[in-house]
């Protein structure tokens, strides 16, 4: 009877609760990347070049890490229903006004505000999760949202482009204000479905019946009631998550560095429309889908970690750089292709170690810090290569600079300790992707 309760419960709660997660991380990762394709108009339009956009790129991430912890602290004074509806209303209210700047200033003022909006929406989704999923469930229903990410790095292209083609000129608007506007409505749109749709905790949920609620809330409290308090001095102390967070902060250079310029690159590899450099933006993250499966499941059977997460940098930074020499566009965009089909790939192994140094609260807080401490990445990353292509006038040096960060994700990981000092090591029962990169 328990069996067959619990079967029921889990699968009322993921048809209720993941495909508006999905469809909130969708949007989320879309509202971060379209810029990338905005400034293949809007750059020439509003004479903004190349070191100020990227500037505009990295601001973003500025203002997400700064908030999101305290963003994370309201939500747990005020219910996750509420905070996260206010995330989406508030950061596609400012997106969608991001139609309207006019100046690279105007620009860097709407992109930091939109990190500060949207600061605390993956870390709140994960909280939201761990609130009415078992553990032994949990990685499933992670999963089953995240992909959302992928997802939108895959169709983000094609959508927008497609967007700023046959927009163009509306109502005297370019294509790129209403790329904006309708992507960002959407993020407003989401906000009120969530007010309506979602659920603050289990005992409210009247879409379940008196027994599945039992059952869950009894569950989840024995879950809780495992957890210790552990010192945050001793998460602090720990020199792996430093040098684990220095690694994804390397890794994020090349990862955010290659979405929000990727459009630009393949725009100078030859005379390509604003559509056409949509959807062939969209193949180097479908591959680097392949890629997470394929690594995933060699590093599972295998066991190994650090020389797969190497591997994986290596075979990127390898990549990245020949297609800044090769002559032939068709086969510096196939590099760039094969660069995508590993730079992803890591994402999952480096959550899969970060997440099984250490369990229970000391494991959120390791993971919490490793995540802010890396999105320096995101600051280097998009303004560095920004600056480099403005100075020299091609994206040759941009894209050794990527190598660069990407040789020292390689090192970092080759040499790492996973052994922490008290004799702890990772456990290999944590499901990859339980938490977004």
């Amino acid at each position: 009877m328990t069996d067959r309760i619990e079967k029921t419960t889990i699968k009322k709660l993921y048809l209720r609760l993941i495909p508006l997660l999905f469809v909130m991380t969708f949007v989320n990762y879309l509202d971060r990347i379209n810029i990338g394709f905005a400034q293949l108009e809007m750059g020439e339009q509003l004479k903004i070049d190349p070191a100020a956009f990227g500037f505009a790129g990295s601001i973003f991430f500025l203002g997400y890490m700064v908030l999101e912890v305290p963003s994370n602290l309201v939500l747990h004074r005020v219910g996750a229903r509420r905070w996260i509806a206010r995330i989406l209303l508030t950061w596609g209210v400012v997106s969608a006004l991001t139609a309207f700047v006019f100046d690279d200033t105007s620009l860097y003022v709407m992109r930091f505000l939109l990190g500060v909006m949207e600061a605390g929406f993956l870390p709140g989704v994960a909280v939201y999760v761990a609130q009415w999923f078992p553990v032994r469930h949990r990685a499933r229903a992670v999963g089953g949202y995240i992909i959302g990410s992928s997802v939108a790095a895959v169709v983000g292209g094609p959508l927008s482009t497609a967007l700023m083609t046959y927009a163009d000129d509306l109502l005297r608007l370019a294509g790129w204000q209403w790329m904006f506007l309708l992507e960002g409505g959407a993020a407003v749109v989401l906000g009120l479905c969530a007010l309506r749709w979602m659920t603050d905790k289990p005992a409210d949920a009247r879409w379940l019946d008196s027994r599945q609620r039992a059952w869950l809330e009894t569950t989840l409290e024995g879950e809780r009631g495992d957890q210790t308090r552990v010192p945050v001095r001793r998460v602090v102390g720990d020199s792996r998550v430093w040098s684990l967070a220095i690694l994804f902060g390397c890794a994020l250079v090349g990862i955010y560095g290659l979405l929000l310029w990727l459009p630009q690159i393949i725009k100078s590899l030859g005379d390509l429309s604003t559509l056409q450099v949509g959807f062939l933006s969209a193949i180097p993250p479908l591959l680097g889908v392949l890629g997470t499966f394929v690594v995933s499941r060699s590093s599972d059977r295998t066991g190994d970690r650090k020389k797969h997460l190497a591997f994986v940098y290596g075979m990127s930074a390898v990549a990245i750089a020949a297609s800044a020499y090769v002559p032939n566009p068709v086969l510096a965009y196939s590099l760039l292709c094969v660069t995508g089909l590993f730079i992803y790939a890591g994402n999952p192994l480096f959550w899969s170690l970060a997440s099984s140094f250490r369990t229970g609260a000391a494991g959120a807080a390791t993971v919490a810090l490793i995540n802010t401490i890396a999105q320096f990445g995101g600051l280097v990353g998009p303004w560095s290569i920004g600056l480099v292509r403005d100075a020299t006038g091609s994206f040759r040096l941009a894209l050794l600079t990527i190598a660069v960060f990407l040789v020292v994700a390689t090192v970092l990981a080759l040499l790492m300790r996973v052994r922490g000092k008290d004799g702890s090591t990772p456990t290999s029962k944590l499901e990859h992707g339980e938490l977004p990169a």
